[in-house]
Order: C-alpha cells, then structure tokens, then sequence
C-alpha cells in the first residue's frame, strides 16, 4: 500500500469500525428481543413450551438462511450493503410483530431473524478485516456494543410491559434500526471496504474444506451460539415459572446474563494483553458451566441473579475469540468461510433453545430443558482444549 494511502486506509477503517458499532446497538436489542418478551407473547398466543421454544427456531432459522445469502451479499457489493439491508428488514418486521396473530407474529420473528443474519456476519467480518493487527480486542469491543443493546432490552420491555406500551416500545426500536440503516447508506463513497480493495486486485478467496480446524470451528460456533440463545432466552420464563417473584422481575433477569456479558467484554482487551486467547476462552468455558449449572438449582431472585451473571462473565469473550480464530485460521479465505461458520451458529441458535422447550413440556419443568445449555458448554470446554497453534500455521492450506 503506498505511503500516502495510509491515512485514507485508517479513515475509512476507523469510520468502518464506527459504522459496526452503532448498528450492534440496536443489533443487540432485536437478538435477545424474544427472551423478555417470551412471558409475554406466551400469554398472548396460549403457548406451551414446547410452541414458546419454536418462536427461537423461527428467529435462528430465518438467520441462518440470510447469513448465507449475507456472504453473497459481501461478496458482491460490499460490507455496508450487508449491513444496512439487515436493518431495514429488522426494523419492518419489529414494527409489526405485534399486529396480528400467532402465525402473523412468528412470520416477523423469522422476518427480524433474516435481517439479523444479513447484518450480524457482515458488521463481524468487517471489524475483523479493518483491525488486523488486534482482532481479539476490536471483537471484543464490537460485542461490547451489541452487549449495551441486550442489556438494555429486558428493562425497556419491563418498562412497556408495566404501562401497556409494548407497541410504541417495539415502534421506537424500529425507528432507531431504520435511523442507523439510514446513516450507513449516507456514509461517503471515499469509505472503502476490505472486500472493494480485494475485488479490485482481481483476489478470490476460496473455502478450503479440508483445513483441519473447519469442523473444529463449525462445532464452536453451532454450540456457543445455541447455549448462549438457549441460557438468556429462557431465563426469564424460568425466573417467571419459580413464582416467587413478579413478572416485571422475572422479565428483567436476563439483564444480569447481558451486562455480565457487556462487563466481561469491557475487561476481555484487558485480559488478551496478558493471557494468550484460547486460556481465555477456556477459563470463561469454565466459568459458565459453573453458572449454568447454579441457575438449574437456584430458587431464588438472588440465586437466580448470581447464576446469570457467573455464565455472563463466563462467556463473554468466548465469541469474540472464536470469530478472531476464524480470521486467524483462514487469512483471506475468512469472509467466505464465515458464511459458512455463521450458519452454523445460527443453526445452533435455532436448534438449542427449541431443545429446551421440547425438553421442558415433555418432563413438565424448565430445569430439565435448562441442561441443555449446560451440555453445549461442557463440549465447548473440551473442544477448546484442543491444541490450536500448529492449525494456525496452516493458513495457506
């Protein structure tokens, strides 16, 4: 790159890594969206557990699809485009989640999911790509972002909840999805992305399937993705099902999974200064068993809040760091390999939480759908254990 490209490539990337930002915010809200609002929408539409759990399959499976077509997207006009579609979408299908029936409303859980899987990969992989030089922590940050909108979310709909405003709640998010959209598409045309550069160097990137850390890493993102959507989506009708508190609370405890996530993701660039990434990712592994495993026995407010927290804290750079082995595994490749790795994820999401509903009906009781979760942890455990250095030297494999 010459000399007097430099400041131009550190613009456009720091204004790239802004862009990310802003959207994660309301990002984070529309993901864990479902979770306070579940109790909710159960009592709406008359749902069992095992109906409630198929409202995450709806959202993740809708994703899953997008994050496909996300990689089309990136590939062929760009990051920004990706991203900007992605909240578009989301904020038509927030605004009318609530205008219709049970069908109508999983109709828009799936809609919002598909813009959360155009959006969430690209906003990912950009912020990757414009900070190769610290990765780990840039993620970390980004998800700090994402972390503020979900944490956020469970109060703002507590607060709808107790005054009846859901629907204006639901208007003002997508409002504000539609607002960042919107600025995104106004940023200048002097911003320019990794994948316009590598486009115009005539470079094309291809899937090496048979890397040995692909199914590694495809197993990382399906389980941490799933445990996570499958711990904070249900905590709330857990916390609700104890009875020994009001619903507003039930509906706010899963903002003690989201800010211990946030907090940890705050502390996470602290922590990758002086502890090499993967013993990172396997202490908060660790951690977060310990947390899963509290929340199954707690009877409690208290116990209840405590458990959350611990598997927050527990999991908050794990993602971050799986994204960041992504980029250092597959070099150039991992725009495209993403998509694949995505999906993945999002799979994981539709199918953990729906696990624990099915679970949950058939034994008549949340705590046994809830080791389900504390199962997707326990092999995240053991997969980062394995041994990731001589993997990483293979990139030109």
């Amino acid at each position: 790159m010459p000399a007097s490209a430099t400041p131009r490539a550190t613009t456009s990337a720091r204004a790239l890594t802004i862009a990310a930002h802003a959207a994660f915010v309301p990002i984070g809200i529309v993901t864990v969206l479902l979770s306070p609002l579940l109790p909710t929408l159960s009592d709406r539409w008359s749902l069992n557990y095992s109906q409630a759990g198929a409202l995450f399959t709806a959202q993740f499976l809708a994703s899953t699809v997008a994050v496909l077509l996300s990689g089309l997207l990136i590939a062929r006009w760009g990051f920004r485009f990706a991203i900007k579609c992605g909240l578009l979408v989301i904020a038509v299908s927030v605004a009318a989640l609530l205008a219709g029936s049970r069908v109508w409303g999983m109709t828009c859980i799936a809609g919002y999911g598909t813009g959360l899987g155009l959006a969430v990969p690209a906003a990912n992989l950009l912020v990757s790509e414009v900070n190769p030089a610290r990765r780990g922590a840039a993620l970390n940050l980004l998800n700090f972002s994402w972390s503020a909108g979900a944490v956020a979310c469970p109060f703002l709909v507590a607060a709808a909840t107790k005054s009846h405003r859901v629907p204006l709640f639901l208007a003002v998010v997508a409002g504000f999805c539609a607002l960042v959209g919107v600025g995104i598409a106004a940023m200048p045309s002097s911003i320019s992305e990794p994948s316009q550069i590598n486009v115009a160097d005539g470079t094309r990137a291809t899937i090496p399937w048979k890397h040995r850390s692909f199914p590694i890493l495809a197993a990382l993102f399906f389980l941490y993705v799933g445990a996570e959507n499958s711990f904070g989506g249900w905590v709330a009708s857990y916390a609700n099902s104890l009875g020994s508190m009001t619903a507003a609370m039930a509906v706010m405890t899963p903002s003690f999974f989201y800010s211990a996530l946030m907090l940890g993701r705050w502390m996470a660039p602290l922590l990758l200064r002086r502890f090499e990434e993967i013993r990172v990712a396997q202490a908060g592994v660790l951690l977060a068993c310990a947390g899963m495993a509290g929340l199954v026995g707690s009877h409690s407010l208290t116990s209840v809040m405590a458990s959350a927290t611990v598997a927050g804290l527990g999991l908050s750079a794990v993602y971050p760091i799986t994204i960041s082995l992504l980029a250092r595994e597959f070099g150039q490749a991992a725009s495209r390999v993403g998509s694949v790795m995505f999906t993945c994820a999002n799979l994981g999401g539709a199918i953990l939480p729906w696990l624990v509903g099915v679970s949950s009906h058939q034994s008549g009781t949340l705590k046994a759908g809830l080791a389900v979760p504390l199962i997707g942890a326990t092999l995240l455990f053991f997969l980062y254990w394995r041994d990731w250095k001589p993997a990483i030297m293979e990139q030109g494999a």
